[in-house]
């Protein structure tokens, strides 16, 4: 059923969705956002499932778009790429919506859209060595659909220490930051996970459920005004003039002309 992605589900009812676009970088394309809307679908329909962790095959968690994404959006008309946006916004809903416990395993490294998935996840540990960045100021464009989740993640004040320098961090950082909870040894990583899997499995089911539905009510509002101004301060982003130099620096392999 699914190309980019792939779902185990274990006795327990723990049902681990992987990226599986090793060879990318796990970067999004339009197919992964896809199947990624339609898991989240599926796993929140299953009464079987408990806990959904989710994790990513490979060296790196997620490197953010796809490159042949990017390609396309440069010369996509203004409507095609508020379309693609809402898809990335659509995705990043659902799974922060999931009625599920959704945590996170960060094994590797992870770049905008990546920084957004981890900010979905209800808690989420990372491996030591792992980089981090929310680097899409560095090609003209703007961390848009992603803010709201990067943002009620972080709060205002540390999310502005990273989210328009494009500068990388550590996973240490990224603890500091409330990006991640816990840093641990790679060796460690699947062990934390566990942790933070197993008192959902004591708990009942349809009181998490609910418990997460009031995190979501009395927490920071994510409402559909929001996403749409994002979408569109993201299309704004890429009509104007530096969004087209910062990608075409990118694939020349230059530097950009703001570049010092």
């Amino acid at each position: 059923m699914f190309e980019t992605i792939r779902i185990e589900t274990d006795a327990r009812g723990v049902a681990t969705l992987w990226l599986a676009r090793p060879d990318k970088h796990n970067a999004l394309s339009g197919r992964m956002i896809d199947e990624l809307t339609a898991a989240a679908a599926q796993l929140g329909a299953d009464d079987a499932v408990r806990v959904v962790v989710l994790a990513a095959e490979g060296k790196s968690f997620c490197a953010g778009g796809d490159l042949k994404w990017m390609q396309a959006q440069m010369t996509a008309t203004a409507d095609e790429r508020r379309a693609e946006a809402r898809k990335l916004a659509d995705m990043l809903f659902a799974l922060n919506t999931l009625p599920k416990p959704l945590i996170g395993r960060v094994q590797g490294n992870a770049f905008g859209g990546g920084i957004g998935m981890i900010s979905v996840c209800d808690v989420a540990v990372g491996a030591a060595g792992a980089k981090f960045g929310l680097t899409e100021v560095r090609l003209g464009l703007i961390p848009a659909t992603i803010s709201p989740y990067v943002l009620a993640r972080m709060g205002e004040g540390k999310a502005r220490r990273v989210f328009m320098s494009a500068r990388l961090f550590d996973a240490h950082e990224a603890r500091d930051l409330d990006l991640l909870a816990r840093v641990v040894s790679p060796e460690e990583l699947d062990g934390a996970v566990e942790a933070e899997v197993a008192p959902y499995l004591q708990a009942a089911p349809a009181a998490v459920a609910e418990s997460k539905r009031l995190t979501r009510m009395l927490g920071s509002p994510i409402t559909p005004e929001i996403i749409d101004a994002t979408i569109d301060r993201l299309v704004a982003a890429w009509e104007g003039d530096e969004a087209p130099e910062g990608i075409a620096a990118f694939f020349d392999r230059r530097s950009p002309r703001w570049a010092g």
